[in-house]
């Protein structure tokens, strides 16, 4: 037998009260999405459930993509059978036949959703577990805690299945708790961070800056690389390319090399934020961890947070490098993370960053450049893609595979 839907029970929705439905419609869209990679597959969506129709497609990798989407608490492989006694027998027995193994034990949890079948649901417990002993006379039943739960449902249109309840991501749905815009390095850190705010139903767009030629076309197929890892968490995320080579060479030309860490920041965030009013965001986040660089301690953070009143999201910042580590590599982004492309960050790092920078000093030395001008002129520059989980190779990876 073939599996012919998943049934997928929902997460933390159950607390949302007279938002349930708009909660429900957006993990319906999510799921839509990180499933598009299998077009056969079809998803419905009501105030109890979900439901991905196969119609085809293999089980297990839909099953894999499944896993990933946050807002699902669990989810169920079921079989789609005839709606009559002696089909629901012959499923029963072939299914237990093929997960049974000595010294199991089982029970039968009937349920009808559809009154008008021949056997209530106590009847028709009795009636599938018979069916069970015929086929495997030593096997045990047991109500409490069995090995196998035979979960059958009759409904409307026909019978339905399952016995096995896979662990879902939990979390909440993307896009349920607002826009943010993720500061995206291609390092390890800033996919974590996208992938935690994600968890908390966090709708992302994905801003990373380039400098070419001081950055290659690799580093920016990088940066893209990791966002489309993290679209198997909740669908298609916006890439937001920032052309960053004139504000670097500016700040290397007219300010002291210890504070060129701090200016190149304080541009970012800048740049970054005035991409967030345009975008509608509402937060902006990034992958900062307390003193894990000179950039990062809090005295930095307080310079460079200084340009913006806009809430900053630091969703690693007490975490330690293994930690962050650990998450990278169960999202499978780390290996892309340590490829060695140099990113914006690096490219112009000084010997000796300054950890404890004044805000007073940081002034000082931007108002020898045109800020303003400078930061509108990135921003009118901004190249947008949207970067879906498809594994087919889209034209902007194209033009780069090119390039290199």
């Amino acid at each position: 037998m073939q599996y012919s839907e998943i049934m997928i029970r929902y997460g933390e929705l159950s607390t949302k009260g007279k938002n349930r439905m708009r909660f429900i419609n957006k993990l319906r869209n999510n799921i839509s999405d990180v499933l598009s990679i299998y077009p056969q597959v079809k998803v419905t969506a009501d105030r109890d459930r979900a439901h991905a129709y196969l119609n085809g497609a293999d089980y297990t990798a839909v099953a894999e993509s499944l896993k990933q989407v946050f807002g699902i608490q669990n989810f169920s492989p079921v079989y789609k059978v005839e709606k009559s006694v002696e089909v629901l027998k012959s499923a029963v027995q072939e299914i237990m036949k093929d997960i049974y193994k000595e010294g199991m034990t089982f029970k039968i949890s009937s349920k009808r959703s559809d009154h008008n079948f021949e056997l209530d649901s106590r009847e028709l417990n009795q009636t599938l577990g018979g069916a069970v002993f015929e086929a495997i006379p030593n096997v045990q039943a047991q109500m409490k805690n069995p090995d196998i739960n035979l979960q059958v449902e009759i409904r409307e249109e026909a019978a339905y299945l399952s016995y096995e309840t896979i662990r879902g991501a939990g979390g909440l749905p993307v896009g349920t708790s607002g826009k943010g815009m993720l500061m995206l390095s291609g390092g390890i850190d800033s996919p974590v961070a996208g992938y935690l705010a994600l968890k908390r139903g966090v709708d992302i767009e994905a801003v990373h800056f380039a400098s070419p030629p001081y950055t290659s076309p690799g580093a920016l197929k990088k940066a893209q690389d990791l966002t489309r890892k993290l679209t198997k968490f909740g669908g298609n995320i916006q890439f937001i390319e920032v052309p960053f080579t004139e504000i670097q060479e500016e700040i290397k030309a007219k300010a002291p090399e210890a504070y060129l860490m701090t200016l190149t920041r304080r541009f970012m965030m800048r740049i970054t934020d005035r991409v967030r009013e345009v975008r509608n965001g509402l937060v902006i986040i990034n992958g900062e961890s307390l003193g894990q660089v000179a950039s990062q301690t809090l005295e930095s953070m307080q310079a460079i947070n200084a340009v913006t009143n806009t809430p900053i999201i630091r969703p690693v910042v007490t975490m330690d490098k293994l930690e962050i580590i650990d998450i990278a590599q169960e999202i499978d982004t780390f290996e892309i993370s340590i490829q060695p492309f140099e990113d914006c960050c690096t490219i112009f790092a000084p010997d000796r960053p300054k950890t404890n920078p004044k805000i007073k000093n940081a002034e000082q030395y931007e108002a020898r450049m045109d800020v303003e001008g400078l930061v509108e002129r990135a921003v009118a520059g901004i190249m947008i893609t949207e970067i879906t989980p498809q594994a087919e190779k889209d034209a902007v990876d194209e033009l780069i595979d090119d390039l290199l």
